[in-house]
């Protein structure tokens, strides 16, 4: 899978691009995902706040998914 991902000024990853045979490959594996809602419960962002509010505080708990990928494969049993 080829990923490019857009950051801003600042450094930050701020969205993920992937070629549209990847994006077909998705939808074949998970065909709700363009009915997926938009919106987010209120919930969600509270989370989603307080998880970015953390990773502000301490930049060390970022990792490239490339090393978490690798985690992963290395973690299957």
């Amino acid at each position: 899978m080829s990923i490019q991902y857009l950051s801003n000024e600042h450094g930050q990853i701020t969205a993920v691009q992937l070629t549209i045979e990847d994006w077909e490959k998705i939808k074949d594996l998970h065909p709700e995902v363009e009915s997926i809602d938009a919106s987010l419960p209120e919930w969600h962002k509270e989370v989603l706040d307080t998880r970015l509010q953390s990773l502000s505080k301490d930049s060390n708990k970022i990792v490239p998914l490339s090393a978490l990928m690798e985690e992963l494969d290395r973690n299957q049993v």
